[in-house]
């Protein structure tokens, strides 16, 4: 793998189920962990426009044509805001992956879509659609799935970007910058 790739990590703010709009809040950063950029955008909570949200969001970013791979914090934003790295893999060509700390319970995904949503067959396809594999360091493993990137170049990105814990550095700045955008200051686990 080349030394500093640029590694864009998005996540969402904290957010209320009662708020029609959720941030979302991109890092870019050049590996190991340099911070060249932040970009934001916003999606409606529990809705379907996550991935058109983000692929305006890079569209109109000077940082897009230079980044290896977008990563996100889980499948999904502001709720079940599904996000599809395939379609955005497609409209924009650069890989993308999704990182979560824990195994997925797909069963209790099931049942909250079921509960809530319509089309929850169709999100829970998305969810479901791209094999989740382990990667970064046993001690500190994380769950990912990807497009248009192998697994040991995933896994090579991640180590190389992780610096303490378990989250890459671009998603945990990202999480500590949406959640002080919203709340005043970062709260959770980052």
């Amino acid at each position: 793998m080349k030394k500093q790739v640029r590694v864009l990590g998005i996540d969402d703010s904290p957010f209320s189920f009662r708020a029609e709009r959720a941030l979302v809040v991109g890092v870019v950063a050049r590996l190991p962990v340099y911070i060249e950029g932040i970009m934001r955008t916003e999606v409606a909570v529990d809705g379907c426009d996550a991935n058109d949200a983000v692929i305006a969001m890079l569209e109109r970013s000077r940082y897009t044509e230079q980044l290896k791979l977008i990563m996100f914090d889980g499948v999904a934003v502001g709720g079940f805001n599904v996000i599809d790295i395939d379609s955005i893999h497609k409209a924009i060509g650069v890989p993308c992956a999704t990182v979560t700390r824990e195994m997925p319970d797909f069963l209790k995904m099931e049942d909250a879509l079921r509960a809530h949503f319509p089309d929850w067959r169709d999100r829970l396809a998305v969810i479901k659609r791209n094999p989740l594999f382990r990667v970064g360091a046993k001690n500190r493993s994380l769950y990912a799935t990807a497009v248009g990137i192998d697994g040991d170049t995933l896994d090579d990105i991640i180590r190389e970007c992780t610096v303490q814990g378990a989250l890459p550095e671009p998603l945990r700045i990202a999480h500590l910058i949406s959640g002080a955008m919203v709340l005043g200051e970062s709260h959770g686990r980052a």
